[in-house]
């Protein structure tokens, strides 16, 4: 298969596994933190220090924050969580954001999982984290623009020569057509925000209890902000139940 092509099925093939494949990096950085953790000999009370810990949050939040411009102005059935049809795209996003880079969610997404990864405190892994990350969604990149060459040929072609595909330029910015929707943003981003503060609860529960033993759930703010995230995931399940079978 010549490697245009194979570039392409890698890509549609991680595109539709994408909220998967990443838990083998999450796995690593669990062993990797533990490990980390181990060998600088850190104390219980350093282990709950949160000052660090919650910059690490802003990170990956500001990640989410990028996700949620990006989709709260974004056309109807497109910039999606697609993960069984594969690529959709019934319009050309170009304005707002996209003005300023063709992947703004991947923009997202790597800040969130950056966030995560900060979490390790470990250097390599950190580096490592940032390698994996261009691989993985070059890939899927590659896909995405083969799908909108093919289906939008020159409109596409010259909003990409003039917009960058993952570091944003703002020189060519452009208001956004639409208007924004909250409610299209709660309701596609809440996984998101479960996925953060879970991915962190299994960091601090299973290292508190490997390394210390100990693990006070009364004390600890993620335990509650992984309840409260669980709480608004819920509630907003509950909300489109009612108005899809209202």
């Amino acid at each position: 298969m010549p490697l245009k092509e194979e570039f392409r099925t890698q890509g549609n093939f991680l595109f539709k596994h994408r909220s998967y494949l990443p838990l083998i990096i999450v796995a690593v950085g669990l062993a990797v933190y533990i490990y980390t953790l181990d060998s600088a000999n850190t104390t219980l009370e350093q282990f709950n220090n949160y000052k660090t810990e919650l910059i690490y949050l802003a990170v990956a939040f500001l990640g989410q924050f990028i996700r949620a411009y990006s989709v709260g102005f974004a056309a109807k059935n497109t910039s999606g969580r697609n993960t069984s049809v594969g690529q959709v795209a019934d319009s050309l996003n170009s304005t707002g954001i996209y003005s300023t880079v063709r992947h703004p969610l991947y923009l997202g997404n790597f800040f969130m999982w950056l966030g995560i990864a900060l979490f390790t405190a470990n250097f390599w892994f950190i580096i490592a984290f940032l390698f994996m990350y261009w691989l993985y969604y070059e890939r899927i990149m590659y896909a995405e623009e083969e799908f909108l060459r093919d289906k939008y040929g020159n409109t596409y072609t010259q909003w990409a020569e003039q917009t960058p595909a993952i570091i944003p330029s703002f020189k060519n910015w452009e208001k956004p057509e639409g208007t924004f929707s909250l409610w299209k943003v709660i309701k596609q981003e809440k996984s998101g925000i479960l996925n953060i503060f879970l991915t962190i609860f299994l960091f601090k529960v299973i290292a508190g209890y490997v390394l210390y033993d100990d693990f006070t759930i009364g004390q600890n703010i993620w335990t509650w902000s992984l309840i409260g995230a669980i709480l608004y995931y819920t509630i907003v399940k509950i909300v489109q139940k009612s108005i899809k079978d209202s």
